[in-house]
């Protein structure tokens, strides 16, 4: 999908809601544990009741990873599920990854070629020869961490480095890269005071914000500060959509906590 798409089903979903599909055994309704894949039929129903309300969904591989086998069988059917059923969905691997060039290939490889997801999330800490070999596939998109909503973002992305923030210096160095226009930037929503700055260093970039609703991040603040004239943001909610409910009228409930977010984005948009 390339960016011109993507703006393209945001302005005609008047949202720009990513819903991460984060799946843990333990949190979702009882009854599906019997399915043979409860997994997938958990996204399914999470997928058919949502997908009208939202531009991008983003599996992070982690909670997939943690099943072995079946757990990578059940991101393949989900991620196969969306390609076929609904080609128009923005796809996000969240998977964190970059290492040296002919690993970073492989990677990429597994999520572009194999997977066939839209992008990848990708660690900048290696460097240039690490994240370049994302860049390199074409109408795919590379997020690469930018300023993040943990605590721990402060122990070295806000530190001075010769007199400028780090995490500055990671955006200012990555323009520089081979194909850095494939690039989109992951900017944690409990980070909205930093976002003008960093408009001021990346100002045309697809922004991916994680954090807003259960961690506490504020939808307007991220809209005031971030946002540009082709909107520029993916706003990332899990947790609070996908686990609403924990009855069997958990995906109706998602539908309904996407609906919210996705009415004051029509409402943002709409000014």
């Amino acid at each position: 999908m390339t960016t011109a798409q993507l703006v393209e089903q945001i302005k005609k979903k008047q949202s720009f809601l990513c819903i991460g599909l984060d799946v843990d055994l333990n949190k979702i309704p009882e009854h599906l544990l019997k399915e043979e894949d409860p997994i997938f039929a958990f996204n399914k129903a999470i997928i058919d009741a949502t997908h009208h309300l939202c531009v991008a969904y983003k599996p992070n591989t982690a909670f997939y990873e943690a099943y072995g086998l079946k757990g990578w069988k059940a991101l393949e059917k989900t991620i196969n599920y969306l390609n076929e059923n609904h080609p128009e969905i923005f796809t996000i691997a969240d998977a964190k990854r970059g290492d040296i060039g002919n690993t970073s290939t492989m990677y990429a490889k597994a999520f572009f070629e194999d997977l066939a997801f839209d992008s990848v999330t990708v660690a900048p800490y290696m460097g240039k020869d690490s994240v370049e070999p994302f860049l390199a596939f074409q109408d795919k998109h590379t997020i690469m961490l930018g300023l993040t909503s943990n605590a721990g973002a402060f122990d070295f992305q806000t530190k001075l480095v010769d007199g400028k923030e780090l995490y500055k210096k990671v955006l200012e160095t990555s323009k520089t890269w081979k194909n850095s226009q494939n690039l989109m930037y992951v900017v944690g929503a409990t980070k909205a005071e930093y976002l003008a700055d960093i408009r001021q260093i990346i100002p045309d970039s697809f922004l991916l914000v994680p954090g807003v609703g259960a961690q506490g991040g504020n939808l307007q603040d991220v809209c005031k500060y971030g946002m540009n004239d082709s909107v520029g943001l993916l706003i990332n909610s899990s947790r609070g959509i996908i686990y609403a409910s924990k009855d069997e009228d958990y995906a109706q409930v998602a539908a309904e906590k996407a609906k919210e977010l996705q009415a004051e984005m029509a409402e943002i948009l709409s000014v």
